[in-house]
Formats: structure tokens, sequence, C-alpha cells
């Protein structure tokens, strides 16, 4: 009894979890078939809507395609229109083209049938002029040409002289402006600095030490400086004179040294000089570097910046001739802006080194520009450069207008007021001399001193002269100014002869 009871609650739970495990599943069937049926009616609706956007896709591109179709039709109608338009205009020019074709051709034949008659006409006029005149169509046609030359030239020379004319009165007065506006704007000092070759000594008892015993001081200060030394009756004072400026500059600040440390034998002497020597040459380079830096130019070599700086010591009449050719170069500077179409740094470059010949250590016979002109020909500067160098006194003829605004910039640096130190007395003297040596010899009409002094041009009388006694004439002129006069440089001795034939028209 007691198991059968168990027993029994066992198979009623069994059953009933049974049944509840029945009714959850079909439960779950139901619920699953309903939401089978739900995502089949989803996805025929879901169908029927993509199918319907399809449709209407496929209508909209149709009509699309319509509407192009109708417009493509309608351009090339009016594409038809306009070449139906234009080949009956062509044909109608056409017709008018062969009209004016057959006119011409009627008025060509017509031509030429008056061309016909009027040779006929020529030929029976020319042979009734030429019967009537007595000359040939060739001999009156020659008659005519050389008539008509004749007049075109005579006009042609009045034209070129009109001109001719006008061009020199304008161009002197455009130089004139120029010249007058670089002079205005040059703004330098009035006064250049002069070599010193005399030494102040702080009493007369000094000289007596200079020369030393035996005159060996003053012996050798001589020998290591290459100078004399002249001692003589002025007071408190001592001459140096050297026809080389650096050595002179040497000799003077040596003995100066010498004078100021009181200590003078031999071997102090050698050992200031040597120091001095020294000095100088480093101011010799810095001088020429200055220039060279305040003029802003360049790619100098270091032998030509010495002897740019050498110049510092040279002077021409008072005038430093290194501060004389960074003023030059400044003028040529100015002027090559002032006139346009011209290289202004070459220019500025040429001016600068158109004295360099006189810094360079040298015992050649010529003349400061050519040593110029060989040591910038070695340095390989411009072609330029090198004719500016050697024709601003006009020993050669200038090729380029930069060699003839050097020239210009250098009269106007030695010719300004208060450059030079020779007074304007002396300067027409010498240039009165000048012309009284060339007038002194027979057949000279005219004598002109012109640059400045540096060139003597004479005229002289065709008839009276030949060309080989003229030839003659030019040395001894030369001769007898280098054995009566002292200047500076070279003076060019031209002579002209020539013959001229005048003629008045009344």
């Amino acid at each position: 009894m007691y198991i059968i009871l168990p027993l029994a609650g066992l198979a009623l739970g069994w059953m009933i979890r049974w049944l509840y495990a029945r009714v959850q599943l079909s439960a779950s069937e139901q619920r699953a078939e309903r939401i089978k049926n739900d995502a089949t009616k989803e996805a025929e609706a879901k169908k029927k809507e993509i199918l319907l956007e399809a449709k209407e896709q496929v209508i909209r591109e149709r009509n699309q395609q319509e509407r192009e179709t109708r417009e493509r039709k309608a351009e090339l109608q009016r594409y038809e229109r306009r070449v139906f338009q234009k080949e009956e205009t062509i044909d109608k020019k056409t017709v008018q083209i062969e009209r004016t074709e057959q006119a011409l051709a009627d008025k060509e034949r017509a031509i030429q049938t008056r061309e016909k008659d009027l040779d006929r006409e020529e030929e029976r006029y020319r042979a009734e002029l030429e019967r009537i005149s007595g000359f040939s169509a060739e001999e009156a046609k020659a008659l005519i040409i050389e008539t008509l030359e004749s007049e075109a030239k005579h006009d042609a020379q009045s034209l070129i002289n009109k001109i001719e004319q006008e061009a020199s009165m304008a161009g002197e007065k455009k130089a004139r402006d120029i010249l007058l506006t670089i002079i205005q704007r040059l703004a330098t000092e009035v006064t250049g600095e002069v070599t010193v070759t005399t030494v102040n000594l702080p009493n007369d008892e000094m000289k007596g030490r200079i020369i030393g015993r035996e005159g060996r001081n003053i012996r050798t200060l001589e020998t290591l400086t290459g100078v004399d030394i002249i001692i003589d009756d002025t007071p408190e004072a001592v001459v140096i004179s050297c026809f080389d400026p650096v050595r002179r500059e040497i000799a003077k600040v040596s003995l100066e040294r010498l004078i100021t440390d009181g200590r003078i034998h031999p071997a102090r002497i050698e050992e200031i000089v040597t120091k001095v020597t020294k000095d100088i040459s480093q101011k010799i380079f810095e001088e020429g570097e200055k220039i060279l830096f305040d003029l802003g130019i360049h790619n100098i070599k270091q032998d030509a910046i010495r002897a740019l700086g050498r110049l510092y010591f040279r002077t021409s009449y008072g005038q430093n001739v290194l501060y004389h050719s960074k003023e030059v170069a400044v003028i040529a500077g100015m002027l090559a802006a002032e006139l346009g179409g011209c290289n202004r740094e070459l220019a500025k470059r040429a001016a600068l080194l158109h004295d360099i010949g006189k810094g360079v250590e040298s015992d050649s016979d010529l003349n400061h520009a050519e040593i110029g002109m060989d040591m910038a020909r070695k340095m390989g500067e411009d072609p330029r450069v090198i004719n500016a160098i050697g024709s601003h006194h006009n020993d050669i003829e200038p090729t380029c207008i930069e060699s003839v605004l050097v020239q210009i910039a250098d009269a106007i640096s030695a010719a300004r007021p208060g450059a030079r130190q020779e007074t304007l007395d002396n300067y027409i003297k010498r240039l009165e001399n000048l012309e009284s040596i060339a007038n002194g010899f027979t057949g000279i009409e005219k004598a002109y001193a012109i640059q400045a002094g540096r060139e003597l041009r004479i005229i002289v009388n065709n008839e009276a002269l030949s060309d080989e006694r003229s030839k003659d004439l030019a040395k001894q002129i030369a001769k007898k100014i280098e054995s009566d006069l002292r200047y500076p440089g070279r003076i060019k001795v031209t002579i002209i002869r020539e013959t001229r034939i005048t003629e008045y028209a009344r």
C-alpha cells in the first residue's frame, strides 16, 4: 500500500508534465506559424513595392529617352535647315562669281585692246618726239635720269645738312643738361691730399743724430728705403727725395718713428724700416679694398687691389690719384645712369681702373695708359674696360660709349675747381706756350691746345706743305715741346692737312 501510493503519485506527476509539454509545444507551433505567415505577407508587400518602384523607374527612363530623342530630332532638323540655307547661299554666290568672272574677262579683253591702241599711239608719239627733239629715246631717258638724280642729290644733301644741324644742336643741349646734372649731384672734397716729403724735427741737434757717426745712420736709412735724405740749412726740417711715392712714404714714417723713439742706430733703423714697410704694404691693400667697397665693385685680383692702393700715395698736381679715380668712377656711373642704354657697372669699373697703370711697379718705357691696358688684359677684364683704360688720354680710339664716358668723367674730375693745385695763370701759360711753339714754324695756319693741354692740334697750309713735309713737321714740333716745356704725361701732336674748295651761289 505504501509502495503503490508513491508510484501512483509519480505516474500522475509524469502525466501532468507530459500534458503541459504538449500544450507548450502546440502553442510554440502556432506562434511559429503566425510568424511565418506574417513574414510571408511582409515579403509579398516588399516584393510588390519593389516591382512598383522598378516600373516607375523604367517609365521615367523611357520618358527621358523620348525627350532626348525629340530634342535630337529637333536639333537635326535645325541643322538640316541651316545646311540647306548655306547651300542656297553658296549657289547664289557661285552664280554671282561666275557673272563677275565673265565681266572681268570682258574688261580684260577691252583693256588689252586699249593697251594695244595705246602702244601704237606711244610708238607714234615717240617717233614724233625723236624727230622734233633730235634725241633718241635712250638719250632722252638718260638726260632725264641725270637731271632727276642731280636734283634728288641736292635736295637730299640739304635735308641731311638740316637734320645734322638740328641733331647737333639738340645733342649739345642734352649733353650740357646731363653734365650739369652730374656736376650738381657730385659731392666731393675740394682739395685732395698732397704727399708731404718734409719731416719736421724737434730741434737742429736731431740732424746730427740722424746723420750718425761718420754718416752710418743716414746711409743705413737711405740704403734700406731707397731714398735721398737731404739735410741742409733749413731749420728743424729734413727733406726726403724719391721718385717712388711709396718708398718716400716709408722713409718719412720710419724717420718720424725714429725721432719719436729717440734710439737712432743702424739696428734700430733696420727694425723700424721693416715694420713700417709691412704697415705701409698692409695700408696699401686696405686702401684698395676700401675704395672697392665704397664703389661696390667686386672680382678684382689682389695685384690690382695693391696697384689701386699705391695710388693713395701718388698725386697729380696735388690731386690724390686714388681719390681722383674714385671720383671718376662715381661720375661715370652717374653719367651712364642718366644716359641709359649703358652698362653702369662696367663704366664704374673702367673709370676706377683708368689710372691703375700709375700704381704698377714697372721699369717699362710705356705710359700709364698702356701699362694699365696690359695689366687689365692679363687680369681678363672686359675688352671695353681695356679700351677705356687705353683711350682715356686718346692714345687709342674709343670703341664703346663706356670709354667716352670715362674720358668725360676724367676731364670733369681733373678740371673741377680746387681739384688740382696748378693755378689758372700757369695753366693758361702752358697752353699758350704750346700754341706759340707750333706757330713758330712756317706753313702753320692755326694751332689749338686741347684736351687740357694733352693734345696740340695744328692746321697747316696744304699748298705750302706736302704730306711728307707735314710728317717731318710733326716730329720737329714734338721735339721742340720736349726740349722747351715741362709737363706731366704725354702731349699728342696732330697735324691736319686738307684741301677745301668753297664756292658761293649768288
